[in-house]
This record gives C-alpha cells, sequence and structure tokens, in this order.
C-alpha cells in the first residue's frame, strides 16, 4: 500500500532509508528518465555517465532532511513506482535535470569511465525518429512527454510536477508535447536505457598522441630519477626488482600450459570432498596449448587493450603457481577458459574472429571455502542471447524456474557433453522486474536440488530459505511462495561478490480490520570474503501478489541481524487499511518479549507483534525488548 504521488506529497522529504529504497528499487527507471530529459549534446557516452549522476545525487535533498525509521507502503491500484519516496527521487532527477542546460562534468566519485566509451545498443528506424523529435522539444515538454510515456501521469499531475520543478508555463509544454508523433512505447526500448550498455573504444587517434606524450614524459622523468639516484645507491645496480616473470623459475613454471594442473575424469567420485578442486578439464581445447599460453600470460599481466574485472575483495594478481584447468573450448563464439587456484576462478574470453588475445576479457572471482552447495556450476560465457554455465560433473539435470511464478513448473535445459548449458536469460538485464530465472541444479540419487541465480559474475549465488541456523534448499511450495516476491530485490546483490542469499519468514501477523495476514521477510546476502553482507527486511502485504515486490522496512550493510551471529530482527512499516486509516505495524523474530514505539506515535505490547494507529505521515522509532531483557532497536 503506498499514498499517493501527487508533488505535494513527492516534495515533502519522506526520510534518507525511503529515498534510498526507492532509488535502488527504481533505479534503472530512474536513470532513464534523466537519459531522455537530458540535452543530446555532446553524445551519447557523456549523456550515460550524466543520468547515472542525476540517479545518485537525488539522495541529497533526503539525506539533509534526516531519516525515516518506517517507511510508508505501497497502495493497490497505483503504478508500482509510485510510492513517496519514488515521487520524491523521481522529484530530484527531474529538477536537475531541467536545469542542465548542457551536461555537466561529475566530480569524482560520481560514474566515470576511462578508456571506454559506454553506450546503450542502437535502436531501430522508430527510436532514432523519436530521439530527433524529443531533440527538437525544449525540456520542459521533453519532460512532459516522458512523464506521461514512462509513468503514466496525467495532464494534471505533470502539471504539477513541472510547476514545482520550476517550470514557467507548463501548459505549454504539454502542449509542445502532444506534438510528437512516435508513441510513447517506444520510451522503453533498449536504445534508451543507460543501464544495458555496450563498451567501444575512445577516440583511438587522439588517445594514441596522448600516450605518446604521457610516455615522453614518464621517461623524461625516470632519466632524471636514475641521474639523482645513482651517487646514492638508491636506484642503481642494486636495485632487487626485475622484469616480471625473468628471473623467478616458479613464476615462470606458472605460465607453461604443460604444467597445468588437470583432474582426472572420474575423480570426484571417488574424492573425500565436492568443490572445485575435483573438476576435470573439460572443453574441446583443453589441448590447445597457445590458448593456453595465451590466457595464461594475460592473466599474469594483462596489456592496456584487456577487459578486466573483479568481485570485491578479489586480488588480481598472477597465479602463484600452476593453476587447475576447468575448461578451455568456444562458447557463444569465442574461446573461454576457466582457471582456478584455489583462491580464484579466473575466466579468460576472447573473440573467436580475432585470435591472439585481441580484445580479450579477464575476469576474477573469489571462491575460496566453496563446497558442494556452492560448486555447482560457473559462468562460463554471458553475451547478447543469455548467459551459459559450465556445471560440475556431479549436476545429472538441470533446470530454469521463474521465481516470480511459484506455481509454474521448471523447464528443463540442454547441455553439452561437456556440461555447458544452452543461453538462459540474464534476470537482471531487463527493464522492470517482470520475471527472474534462476537454475534448478540436480545432483546424484539423494542429494538435494540447488538453486542458484546469476548476479553478474563468475561464480552464481545460492539461494536458500529458512532460519538463519538452518537454512534449507528452495524445493517446497512455501519456500518457493517466500522468494516469489523477494526475488527482485536481488538486483541490489548484483556485482556484489554474493555467495548465498537466504530468505526467512520470521513472522506472520493478523492486520487490522480483518486486513488479512502479512508475511515478514527478512533477506541476507552473504559473500565470499565474508564483509559487505546486505539484509532487508520486508512486509508482504496479503493485497498484493507476486510479481509485486513487497515493502522494504529497512536494510542495513555489515550487519550481523538474520545471521547465524544475531538470528534475530525487528523492523515496521506505515500501513494504510482497506477502510483508509493508518497503523504503524511492526514485527520481531521469536526472541523479542515485547515492543514499543515512540517518537509521535505511543504505544507498547507484549510479544512480538504491534499493530498501533497511527497519521499519515507519522515517523516513529521502534524498540524492542528480548526475552533475556536485552533492547535492540529496530533493523537500519
Amino acid at each position: 500500500m503506498r499514498p499517493s504521488s501527487e508533488p505535494p506529497a513527492a516534495l515533502t522529504p519522506p526520510g534518507a532509508e525511503q529515498a534510498e529504497a526507492a532509488l535502488i528499487e527504481h533505479y534503472p527507471r530512474l536513470v532513464r528518465i534523466g537519459y531522455l530529459l537530458l540535452p543530446p549534446s555532446p553524445g551519447r557516452g557523456r549523456r550515460v555517465l550524466a543520468a547515472h549522476a542525476l540517479a545518485q545525487r537525488s539522495l541529497q535533498a533526503a539525506h539533509r532532511a534526516g531519516a525515516a525509521t518506517v517507511p510508508l507502503p505501497r497502495r493497490p491500484g497505483r503504478d508500482e513506482a509510485a510510492d513517496p519516496g519514488y515521487a520524491f527521487v523521481r522529484h530530484q532527477v527531474l529538477r536537475r535535470a531541467l536545469a542542465a542546460r548542457r551536461i555537466p562534468r561529475l566530480p569524482p566519485p560520481l560514474p566515470t569511465a576511462w578508456g571506454l566509451r559506454l553506450l546503450p545498443h542502437p535502436g531501430g528506424a522508430g527510436e532514432l525518429a523519436l530521439e530527433r523529435e524529443l531533440a527538437a522539444l525544449g525540456p520542459p515538454a521533453r519532460a512532459a512527454f516522458v512523464l506521461r510515456g514512462l509513468d503514466g501521469l496525467t495532464d494534471g499531475e505533470i502539471r504539477r510536477e513541472l510547476a514545482a520543478a520550476g517550470v514557467s508555463d507548463p501548459h505549454a509544454a504539454l502542449v509542445e508535447a502532444d506534438g510528437v508523433r512516435a508513441g510513447h512505447a517506444l520510451l522503453g526500448s533498449p536504445e534508451f536505457d543507460p543501464c544495458s550498455l555496450q563498451a567501444r573504444p575512445p577516440d583511438l587517434p587522439r588517445r594514441r598522441r596522448r600516450a605518446r606524450a604521457a610516455c615522453a614524459a614518464v621517461a623524461a622523468l625516470l632519466v632524471c630519477g636514475a641521474l639523482v639516484g645513482l651517487p646514492g645507491g638508491g636506484w642503481g645496480h642494486r636495485a632487487p626488482s626485475a622484469p616480471p616473470y625473468a628471473r623467478n623459475p616458479a613464476a615462470e613454471a606458472a605460465l607453461d600450459p604443460a604444467a597445468l594442473r588437470r583432474v582426472p575424469a572420474g575423480y570426484w567420485q571417488r574424492a573425500p570432498r565436492r568443490d572445485f578442486t575435483v573438476w576435470p578439464a573439460r572443453g574441446a581445447r583443453t589441448g590447445d596449448a597457445r590458448l593456453l599460453r595465451r590466457a595464461l600470460r594475460t592473466w599474469a599481466g594483462p596489456g592496456a587493450g584487456v577487459r578486466t574485472s573483479a568481485t570485491p575483495g578479489t586480488p588480481v594478481g598472477p597465479p602463484m603457481g600452476p593453476p587447475q584447468l576447468l575448461y578451455a573450448g568456444e562458447v557463444g563464439g569465442s574461446a573461454v577458459v576457466l582457471f582456478h587456484d584455489g583462491l580464484r576462478v579466473v575466466r579468460y574470453a576472447e573473440p573467436g574472429d580475432a585470435g591472439r588475445g585481441r580484445g580479450a576479457a579477464l575476469d576474477f572471482a573469489r571462491v575460496d571455502g566453496a563446497d558442494a552447495a556452492s560448486s555447482g556450476a560457473l559462468v562460463v560465457a554471458r553475451t547478447d542471447d543469455g548467459v551459459r554455465y559450465l556445471t560440475a560433473p556431479w549436476v545429472r539435470a538441470v533446470r530454469v524456474r521463474d521465481l516470480l511464478a511459484p506455481e509454474r513448473a521448471a523447464r528443463a535445459v540442454p547441455r553439452s557433453p561437456d556440461g555447458v548449458t544452452g543461453a538462459l536469460a540474464d534476470p537482471a538485464a531487463a527493464t522492470g522486474c517482470r520475471s527472474w530465472e534462476a537454475v534448478e541444479l540436480t545432483g546424484p540419487a539423494g542429494a538435494p536440488v540447488r538453486l542458484v541465480t546469476d548476479l553478474g559474475e563468475p561464480a552464481p549465488a545460492r539461494l536458500t530459505s529458512g532460519a538463519p541456523g538452518a537454512p534449507h534448499d528452495v524445493t517446497g511450495r512455501a519456500a518457493r511462495e517466500s522468494w516469489a516476491r523477494a526475488a527482485c530485490l536481488l538486483r541490489e546483490a548484483r556485482s556484489h561478490g554474493v555467495r548465498a542469499v537466504n530468505a526467512w519468514t520470521y513472522a506472520r501477523q493478523p492486520l487490522p480490520e480483518d486486513g488479512g495476514t502479512a508475511r515478514w521477510l527478512c533477506t541476507r546476502a552473504e559473500t565470499w570474503r565474508g564483509a559487505g553482507s546486505r539484509v532487508v527486511a520486508q512486509f508482504q502485504d496479503p493485497s498484493e501478489r507476486a510479481p509485486v515486490p513487497g515493502t522494504v522496512a529497512a536494510r542495513a550493510e555489515d550487519s550481523p541481524a538474520c545471521g547465524v551471529r544475531a538470528p534475530r530482527v525487528l523492523a515496521g512499516v506505515l500501513w494504510q487499511s482497506p477502510g483508509g486509516r493508518w497503523y504503524v505495524l511492526a514485527a520481531g523474530s521469536e526472541e523479542f518479549a515485547s515492543l514499543s514505539t515512540s517518537g509521535g506515535v505511543t504505544g507498547e505490547v507484549r510479544g512480538r507483534l504491534l499493530a498501533v494507529p497511527a497519521e499519515e505521515g507519522d515517523r516513529p522509532r521502534l524498540h524492542g525488548r528480548l526475552e533475556d531483557g536485552g533492547r535492540v532497536d529496530a533493523l537500519h
């Protein structure tokens, strides 16, 4: 449930926590709005980065106004993006975009990219025509067209939004927007999606001239430094450094394809444990010494033309010794090599038509401490047609399941003899969150079925359900239903080095005025590196169904809540009943003996469920007492 998003409410800061929740949940939509509103000059690359900067700067006003502890829930019957937090953040994006006569320079640490041009995917003739028409409009008219097409605002709502953003004549802007011949449906095209990008090189001749000038300057500095250092013996012939891999036999052996560790095909069946160390070497090019040598040398010292990525907390240095070869073959038109060195999985890929390592990519992912549950698959390739996995040798079947449709049966996925799956949809690539495909891995007879999902990294994240001390695989109907309205929150964990995400239904609460029974869910994302865990408490109103996500009641990072160390959580929301009355609702896990509110709404109850009458806009604070007498505040 949620109140109206008309400007009087939207201009009132809803609190930092709710604004942050709206920004994270609707970030792709907000960046798309900013991209469409910004002037087209000087180019699409700068416009992409400026749109991300607009969205990320939109929280400044909410932080200045202070944080709210109890967020407002949604109201049925409106678009999912029309909550107070979203309306406020959208207004900040709108106001800043209209004020931008030109695309500003981006001070750090706002988004920037060096050595690459990041561009949306090209569209067709319809998108090109719409782009030209939008460029010909004035900024207020462009804003009117976008608000009407993307968020479905009425003319009255658009007039109020534009007036609040400082537009002197909103009616004239609407009249000008009416002259656009292209349809609003094209606004959802990938052409205007600054969150789904393709990388291209910048102006190479200009970069080459600048690189030559920089090299000349560096050479001059080195000569001067050598002349200064030689008399004191600091930089002279006694220097201990040497060219990489020049005088280190162990390091040189790590670059020899013949020294790679190759596990026999059937060893995993008799091995004392199951993890990446027992994966056999698979693929049609495991004997291609030239490919393997290119991959190893690129790993040891990637050149300027190699695109490199790493999950947070993952070292990107060279191998410490001969690594284990997991895979070498052709996937999706590229040559792919997968290595494992005990700490990391390293993926090397080069275009099949380029050869000799040109246009190569190198990805690092930390996987230390992997077990049978977390080593069932790796992402072997990510291309325009989808994501492909390399499955563990003990995986007998692969199925894909839409988490947002728990009643729908999973469908089988074909695999090659080497264990590479067919292309599957990237769950986070689509605009909005209409589906979220996860992969079921079935092991030998009697083994549990594991559920994993791609979060943009080489190692997929395992999904579980249940209490923190005893999470279990997502196999039953109840577990799938709990994930159905939490799956869209997985976007927040993308590219964060996540190892596993657990969803725990920690309370069920009968709502006032026969409003049904709500569920309180806590999702916790654990990382491979240990630090950086993310916790989200969610209120799931029974009047809404999947794929509508629940209301984010609270979130925290690096918190022990909902984990093994602190298997407890307390959160609350401000809820409007079907009869129109407002209540503060709160729920704690089983460890809580009593709950209370303060700060404008006063109430106390024995037990772990609270429902106190309130007024719209109230921002109470929540507190709880544990069975042992300890005092705990709400998750934040």
